[in-house]
């Protein structure tokens, strides 16, 4: 009879337990929308936050390659593109932001900066990631997707340089390769 009844105390508690997380979960997901549209706001994003751009300046530096045989080779005059999204003072997209860094040094190596004053008023910078833009080699000028090159290198971390006035963000290495010729073998 004892155990009878520590089954069914047992039991009683573990449902008690599970209705009170079943509510927990209904009410939590029903007071931030769930997985439906979320309540209207009139806040206003936090752009300041949010932008990339919340220093004076950012900067953009990394390496590009040759990757044609067991061991890269610095790619020399090389060009980086990056693209911003961008968004207006309400918070709307807008255009993307596009510019392109100078050629790579003759060790690969290219360094880019953006002011705030290179941004049009009232436009504040997402997202950026940098793309493999150009090789001036004639045999190594396809990119590869090697840290995202071709689908974007995400400029995500940076350190603050110059008394916290520049976000120096790194990307890459970046590769280009050889153009493949592909052996028909009949099938």
């Amino acid at each position: 009879m004892a155990m009878a009844l520590t089954n069914s105390f047992s039991a009683l508690i573990s449902l008690l337990l599970l209705f009170s997380l079943y509510d927990q979960l209904v009410l939590s997901s029903a007071s931030d929308g769930g997985y439906g549209s979320k309540p209207y706001s009139n806040e206003k994003p936090n752009l300041e936050k949010d932008n990339i751009l919340s220093t004076n300046s950012i900067a953009i530096q990394g390496i590009v390659y040759c990757k044609a045989g067991p061991k890269p080779i610095p790619l020399e005059g090389a060009v980086v593109r990056i693209t911003c999204e961008a968004v207006d003072e309400y918070g709307f997209e807008t255009a993307p932001f596009t510019f392109l860094n100078d050629a790579t040094d003759e060790k690969g190596y290219f360094f880019s900066t953006l002011c705030r004053s290179e941004i049009a008023e009232k436009r504040e910078l997402k997202e950026c990631k940098a793309f493999l833009e150009l090789s001036p080699s004639e045999t190594c000028n396809v990119p590869t997707n090697v840290n995202k090159g071709i689908t974007g290198s995400l400029l995500s971390s940076y350190r603050l340089i110059n008394d916290n006035n520049i976000k120096l963000f790194t990307v890459g290495p970046l590769f280009f390769t050889i153009q493949t010729n592909s052996v028909y073998n009949g099938y």
